[in-house]
């Protein structure tokens, strides 16, 4: 029967930044078919394996259904069944506790991606709290392009895949697997089939390879030193956009001198590709206009994020592709409320100086505290304790680099709250955890705060478990016992209200509208100039010294290279049937990927031993795991791409499900960070390997 089923307009979420159309069939309270909306925004229709099977999170039978209050020592799964009466007042006491003792900023509130309204509703429960603290995981994922470009162009440039593009240049973005941030690559295709040319800079072969005219397989780490090349190239044979560079930009000519050291013959070696290559991809990004790149977050997972971002906005610069269509725009935001009011940013005006990562000489505008600086206000009360924590969304003991770290700064944390959907690692080293509500079963807004300049609706389908409560309704309520009730709601459908009523839209109409854009308006620089001190892009920060900033972008090598004992490089990718740490219990995506897998170059994988399938032992300076090899020639040789965000729920509490075997930061370290973000290096790390015994 299907004549009951009754069909649905939602957006995807929660699998990845995602943003997909979808038309969801549901009988009753249960969802029995989920397919690609046809006029779906972003997606034209398509949607990915992680979205149809997307269902089975809510049905799981070991889906955390009640909230439980540890009862044994952290992380041995013992667990007593409370009310949520109990839990709101034992979190709520906790963190209190901990603010009376130590003060506010003693308390961080942590988030991994951003999933929905839900991330700013914490950082309104921080601020109003009182806390600067909001850890997150942005140091390694949108921070640096946000913020450098704030700091170059006075705003985020994303990709325009809704106007024609001369060229699209793919910079460590496998869109046909991660969707990030709404780049989804239905887009794409459609002008790859209407004669955009391609260009892909990923050390490892992705589905749209053979179909790209460029291909640079670059050495992980070396993005920075590849676009200096391209500006190399463009500076020195006058391919530049000259009028746009001698109106609106500052500090060319400094660029110009700057970048005359990086010819493509001197980074050839040091990126492993050729000088004629480097030449020839930089010649055509020049000459095709207008050009767009789409920039993945592996460029900001190393200490260089900030010199490689900011070199791709000046090569977007001076070939005259910024804020203009098909290239990288300044999205224009819909009219609803603002970040700010949202948060209630104004009720914490000195946040700015007093987060944990501002006495560390962070970059100004990076707005949520590295991970690495809150474990070490944990652990060594530097620069000063941070003594508890309430984390949603996330999973740290996988999600952070350095996993023992984390796990050391869990332990020594007095008071831990998660709220989650399944025990994960991190949830079994609570205190108290809290089953939250996931996508379908609540009313929601999407893709707001991107930067993107777009929102979506996520309306409720189905009720949640009866004691499930959406992250919004337990940030609500913990709000009215630890900050002034006022600022809360009666029901946490307030939130969505009050974002949307500037637009003069309830969220029901909302709703009917599917989506929100901001007016399609380019070139708003030649109005008011760029939001930047000297009103032009700033190829040289003007404020450089002020901020302790690299005025130009520097070309240094990666921190952790060199190790003779360690002859291979170390770089991960993300599992397209996964979400990082997520997921792993969804029958639906296991069944697709069941073993983590390192891929590895047949080369390579004979000198070492390896055969394809076995397992093989991953060792870096700091650590070693086990992953089997999957030997393929869509890799670089010399260059091991591990499997990360792995753990095994069906090993049980007993193990912790077992979160150290495989997990990628076991591997990794803080010892050295990017002082801009106070980034540890995730790729580019010296390692070797082996066959596991009995391999």
């Amino acid at each position: 029967m299907t004549d009951d089923i009754r069909w649905v307009k939602t957006h995807c979420a929660r699998m990845d930044h995602g943003g997909c159309g979808l038309l969801v069939g549901v009988r009753g309270n249960q969802i029995v078919k989920i397919k690609g909306d046809p006029d779906g925004f972003l997606n034209r229709g398509y949607v990915c394996h992680k979205g149809r099977v997307s269902a089975e999170r809510l049905t799981h039978p070991d889906r955390l259904r009640r909230p439980l209050k540890r009862t044994g020592r952290r992380g041995e799964g013992h667990w007593q069944p409370i009310s949520w009466e109990q839990a709101l007042e034992t979190v709520a006491a906790g963190l209190v506790k901990t603010r009376e003792a130590h003060g506010a900023r003693a308390v961080a509130f942590c988030q991994g991606m951003p999933k929905g309204l839900e991330h700013f509703a914490l950082i309104r429960l921080a601020n109003l709290f009182g806390s600067p603290n909001l850890v997150a995981v942005q140091d390694v994922c949108h921070a640096p392009r946000e913020v450098a470009g704030m700091h170059t162009c006075g705003f985020y440039p994303v990709v325009d895949f809704h106007q024609k593009s001369d060229l699209v240049v793919l910079w460590g973005s496998n869109v046909t697997w991660t969707n990030e941030e709404g780049a989804i690559h239905s887009l794409l295709l459609e002008q790859l089939r209407q004669g955009t040319a391609l260009m892909i800079v990923d050390p490892r072969r992705t589905e749209l390879t053979d179909r790209a005219r460029f291909w640079l397989p670059l050495k992980p780490g070396t993005d920075h030193l590849l676009a200096l090349a391209f500006l190399h190239v463009i500076v020195t044979e006058g391919l530049y956009d000259a009028g746009f560079v001698a109106q609106w930009t500052h500090g060319f000519d400094q660029l110009a001198e700057h970048v005359r050291d990086f010819s493509p013959e001197r980074m050839a070696p040091i990126t492993d590709l050729p000088a004629e290559l480097i030449r020839e991809s930089a010649c055509f990004y020049a000459q095709s206009r207008p050009a767009a790149i789409q920039w993945g977050n592996p460029i900001e997972q190393t200490v260089h994020n900030f010199d490689a971002a900011r070199a791709l906005v000046c090569l977007m610069a001076v070939c005259g592709n910024l804020d203009v269509p098909g290239g990288n725009i300044q999205a224009n935001e819909p009219g609803i409320l603002g970040l700010g009011p949202f948060v209630r940013a104004d009720l914490l005006p000195n946040k700015r100086f007093d987060m944990l990562h501002a006495h560390h000489g962070a970059i100004p505008r990076l707005m949520t505290v590295p991970p690495a600086y809150f474990r070490q206000a944990v652990l060594s009360g530097e620069p000063y304790p941070v003594r508890a924590a309430y984390m949603q969304c996330t999973n740290p003991l996988l999600g952070y680099a350095d996993s023992r770290q984390t796990q050391e700064a869990l332990l020594a944390l007095d008071f831990l709250a998660v709220a989650d959907v399944f025990m994960t690692p991190t949830a079994a080293l609570a205190d108290v955890v809290l089953p939250a509500a996931t996508h379908f079963e609540f009313d929601d807004i999407g893709h707001y705060g991107l930067g993107h300049g777009l929102i979506l609706a996520r309306p409720k389908l189905v009720d949640p478990p009866p004691e499930c409560w959406p992250d919004l309704k337990i940030l609500n309520e913990l709000g009215k016992r630890t900050t002034p009730a006022e600022y809360w709601f009666e029901d946490p459908s307030g939130f969505l209200e009050l974002l949307l009523k500037p637009a003069g839209l309830t969220y029901r109409e909302f709703v009917e509208k599917g989506y929100l854009t901001g007016p399609e308006r380019f070139h708003k620089y030649r109005a008011k100039g760029f939001k930047t001190p000297t009103g032009k892009v700033e190829l040289a920060l003007s404020q450089a010294p002020k901020f302790k900033l690299n005025a130009l972008p520097a070309g240094q090598l990666a921190a952790d290279g060199g190790d003779p004992a360690f002859p291979l490089v170390l770089t991960s990718f993300k599992n397209r049937f996964y979400l990082h740490s997520s997921y792993r219990w969804v029958a639906g995506l296991r069944r697709k990927s069941d073993r983590p897998e390192a891929e590895i170059h047949p080369e390579t994988a004979a000198a070492c031993g390896i055969s394809d399938g076995a397992a093989m032992v991953i060792e870096t300076p700091h650590g070693a795991v086990t992953q089997h090899a999957r030997v393929t020639a869509a890799v670089r040789p010399g260059v091991v791409f591990a499997a990360y965000g792995w753990w095994f729920p069906e090993k049980g509490a007993a193990t912790q499900f077992d979160w150290q075997s495989a997990n990628f930061n076991m591997l990794t370290s803080t010892a050295t960070l990017g002082r801009e973000f106070g980034t540890p290096n995730l790729k580019a790390i010296p390692c070797r390997v082996r066959p596991a015994a009995g391999a």
